[in-house]
This record gives structure tokens, sequence and C-alpha cells, in this order.
């Protein structure tokens, strides 16, 4: 499967049906052909929203959703990952989205102590009954990720990476790249703290910090990229760009909530020039090599 360089997620797409779908079709005339959508955001809803705006359009796009978090009425969920939890749900995942199969079906998280075989033999099955055509696993965990990429057929992983989080390229990027497996990445834009909006972010919400940054250590780094050479003079590109250097990524999956939001990030990577090495170089000296401390 090709995938576009940027890919739309799902989750921010809102409840207005009508809304969500001029972001879709906005997204798709743009170039965009890989959606993500998941079971659980908006308790089932997000998919019935996406299932209705691809209605006539199906065959155009990349379609990904994933399993695992079992919801019960009340609108809570547990921990799922059983072989009958997922060949049952595949099957109301394909009825929300009215569609026959799905292009990628990916395990929504995943521990060390799953029944990863069970897992594995599920999309096994399901690949051979034709209801999806791949698979793959949405983790952060090192030691998971090993497991599959050692007893599956997994195509793809989907991490959280970008310049304020760059624990992928301790040592996942380069194994999986070298074991011929794509990652798609989330949250490269870091909560909007790598855009160009990013005083406001910061501003409204950079309190708190992020992830290893204190928020001093948060503001400080921003004004520190913002003072460079950036690409096409913008944080969001050079964002973007930074993510997609490494040969292992295959697609930069951002929400939207607006297609004015969506038109920035398209903007920002389709209309931006490659990464230069002396500008990747110095991106890593300004920010932290941080590293996973669990699930190694």
């Amino acid at each position: 499967m090709y995938v576009s360089e940027i890919g739309l997620g799902c989750m921010s797409l809102g409840t207005e049906q009508r809304k969500a779908s001029d972001i879709i079709d906005r997204a798709i005339d743009a170039g965009i052909n890989y959606l993500d959508t998941a079971d659980l955001y908006d308790q089932t809803v997000n998919e019935a929203i996406v299932g209705q705006a691809l209605k006539g359009k199906r065959e155009q796009i990349i379609l990904a959703s994933k399993v695992g978090n079992h919801l019960q009425p009340d609108g809570s969920w547990f921990w799922d990952p059983s072989k009958a939890y997922i060949k049952e749900q595949v099957k109301t995942s394909l009825l929300r989205l009215q569609t026959d199969y799905l292009d990628l079906y990916q395990l929504h998280g995943g521990t060390i102590d799953d029944p990863i075989d069970e897992v594995i033999e599920a999309f096994e099955e399901l690949k051979q009954e034709g209801l999806i055509r791949y698979y793959g696993i949405s983790s952060i965990r090192p030691n998971v990720i090993r497991e599959y990429v050692n007893r599956s057929s997994i195509v793809s992983v989907m991490m959280q990476y970008s310049l304020l989080d760059r624990r992928p390229e301790e040592s996942m990027l380069d194994f999986l790249h070298e074991e011929g497996i794509s990652v798609v990445t989330r949250g490269s834009l870091a909560k909007g703290f790598l855009t160009d909006h990013a005083k406001t972010v910061i501003k409204n919400k950079g309190d708190g910090g992020y992830l290893s940054y204190s928020a001093d250590e948060l503001k400080e780094v921003i004004d520190e990229l913002k003072q460079i050479d950036l690409v096409n003079n913008s944080l969001t590109s050079t964002a973007m760009r930074y993510v997609t250097h490494h040969p292992a990524i295959a697609s930069v999956v951002t929400g939207a909530s607006s297609t004015k939001q969506l038109d920035d990030n398209i903007s920002a990577i389709l209309h931006a020039s490659t990464l230069p090495l002396s500008l990747h170089e110095k991106l890593q000296k300004i920010t932290k090599q941080n590293f996973y401390t669990n699930h190694r």
C-alpha cells in the first residue's frame, strides 16, 4: 500500500456529520489518501461519521481503524486483546464504516502480558477471510513492538514521534526500517507546541510542560527553535519534515477539527522542501534525545 506523506487522523473531526464530511472531502481533494480512525473514538461515533463521509469515495483511500479497547454500555472501556473480541469487533467496525474491508487494522495498544499469539492468529484469520488487507500495531512499547516484529506479519507501527519526543530514535526507527516495517507517526506537532501558533499554545496549556520538558524548558526550546533558519520559515513545516527525515516513516498522521487547520497542515508539509542535513543536526542539538524508561 502506498500512503500519502500526510494522513488524516480522524479523532478530532467532532460529531457533526457535515463538518466532518467537509474536512474529509478537502483532505481527499488535496491528495491525502490515508485516513486513521478507531472504534474507541467518540464511543464508536467517529467510525460511523467517517463511513458516511466516505460513501462513493471508499476506493480512493487507505482506511485504517483500531481494536482492543472493549467499550461498555456506560461508556467505560477495558483492555481486551482476545481473539474473540477482535474478530467480533471488526464486523461492527465495518458496519459503521459502511465498507466490506479495512486496508489496515491495528491493535490499539498492547502489553507484553497480552496473549500475543492469539492476537496474531485473529489478525491472520481476518486477512484470510478478506475482512482486512493488512494489520499493524499502535504502540510505543519497545518490548511489545519487538515481539510483533519477530512473531507476526505486521506491516506498520503507529507511534508518537516528534522533535519533543525523540524516543523512537533510540532504537526503534532503525530496527523497523531494517525489518521493512513502516512507521506512521502521531503527535508530531506535540499538541500544537511545534506549530507556528506555539506562543499561543504555550500560553494556554504550557504550564505543565510536555513529557520530559518542564514549562520553562518548553518555552526555552521553542524560543530557540523559532530563532533558527526553519524550513519555509515555519515551525510547523520544520516539525513535520523532521519526522519524515527518517526513511522508516511512511506518513505523518495529523488531526484536524476544521478545514482551516487541515489546510495549514497540508500546506506545511506538501509545500515544504526536504530537511537539509545541517538543519537536522541543529534541531537535534537544540532538543533532547529522550529515552524509553519502561517496557524495554
